[in-house]
């Protein structure tokens, strides 16, 4: 049982993780200026980056390992649900970043914060699938 605890407590962190970026990061980013705007992001999206795909991938690998001792399919549904974030981030938010990087490269900070706003608006994509990971692993539980 201690995997099943430990895949909820990674994706419940992962959700957690996400949410801060969206609802307390993300709107303190957008009141700065231009140049702080970008540097602060740059910064903040590499870590961020490493700390949500370890989260989701220690959840989906508990998650699975659970479900081979238990048997129990939902583990194997929530385990699916919180490793989509990785496809998530591969094909639409990675993509998006190297365009931020590449303005900010290029000193574009008007079309760098708008690019920058839409990001934000998919990062809200991951919080859901934490969301929804954890609201699986929950009902495992019970």
């Amino acid at each position: 049982m201690v995997t099943g605890s430990l895949a909820l407590a990674a994706a419940a962190a992962f959700t957690g993780a996400s949410l801060y970026v969206n609802f307390v990061e993300q709107p303190a980013r957008l009141r700065l200026d231009d140049k702080a705007l970008l540097a602060e992001w740059e910064d903040s999206d590499h870590r961020g980056f490493v700390i949500l795909a370890g989260l989701a991938l220690v959840s989906a690998a508990l998650g699975f390992v659970h479900y081979k001792s238990e048997d129990d399919f939902r583990w194997l549904v929530g385990a699916a649900t919180i490793i989509a974030a990785w496809p998530f981030m591969f094909f639409a938010i990675v993509p998006l970043n190297n365009r931020i990087l590449a303005l900010i490269a290029a000193e574009a900070g008007p079309e760098a914060r708008k690019t920058i706003e839409l990001w934000g608006r998919l990062e809200l994509g991951l919080t859901a699938l934490g969301a929804a990971a954890t609201s699986v692993y929950v009902f495992a539980t019970a």
